[in-house]
């Protein structure tokens, strides 16, 4: 099995002088996940290379066993540090494609017309799509084969307007991620902060925050292992 594995190029937080990208834990956790069930995957990023980390996500009370173990891990780095440039990539060459948050997505993939396309051939040649925490924003353009928007009707979740605020970026983020799916038709919903909560609806997971990512790649895993 090939998954591939699409992470932001974004580091600027707004207007505020600090840096964003994606998160570690949302992306080791499932790397692992994956990598270790025999799965091959391939990172990608819409600029190519090294993509940038929020610096929040490497502090100390963000740390699980998956992010030590990705500290540790050269091999993985090394892969991270030379990421292929998304618009070079097929669908046609995987099973299925999965996107780590942090806040850089809800800048670059929310609008990236490779990684739009990307999406909409996956769901449509019936391969599964899974998003977590703020990358669940890289569908906000996303359309269905029908053309309706590809949320709408659809069970999803992710980072919750009490998290954001909890985060205090509120007024900085370009959108808030729980109001836009609600805008766009999808039957959004959440669990308690910073619980694990992943939601399945067809084709479509989604993860509502970091806790969730391990979840949402094990669900994602299992979906494939059906097909």
């Amino acid at each position: 099995m090939k998954v591939l594995m699409v992470l932001t190029s974004h580091s600027d937080l707004g207007n505020t002088g600090e840096k964003t990208g994606f998160w570690i834990e949302e992306f080791a956790a499932p790397y692992y996940v994956l990598s270790d069930a025999g799965v091959a995957v391939t990172i990608a990023s819409p600029k190519g290379g090294q993509p940038p980390i929020d610096p929040k996500s490497a502090s100390p009370d963000a740390q699980t066993p998956a992010t030590i173990r990705f500290d540790q891990d050269q091999d993985l780095k090394s892969k991270l540090a030379a990421t292929h440039v998304l618009s070079e990539l097929n669908e046609g060459d995987y099973d299925a494609v999965f996107y780590p948050g942090g806040h850089g997505p809800l800048w670059d993939l929310a609008n990236d017309a490779d990684s739009i396309a990307l999406i909409e051939a996956f769901y449509k040649n019936n391969k599964p799509v899974a998003l977590v925490c703020h990358a669940p924003g890289a569908l906000i353009k996303v359309k269905a084969p029908n053309g309706d928007p590809l949320v709408k009707g659809k069970e999803v979740t992710g980072f919750s307007n009490t998290e954001e605020e909890a985060v205090q970026l509120t007024k900085i983020v370009p959108f808030l991620l729980e109001d836009e799916m609600k805008k766009l038709g999808g039957h959004y919903s959440k669990g308690p902060d910073w619980g694990v909560y992943v939601k399945k609806d067809g084709l479509l997971i989604t993860g509502q925050n970091p806790a969730s990512s391990e979840e949402a790649a094990q669900l994602l895993l299992e979906t494939l292992k059906e097909k």
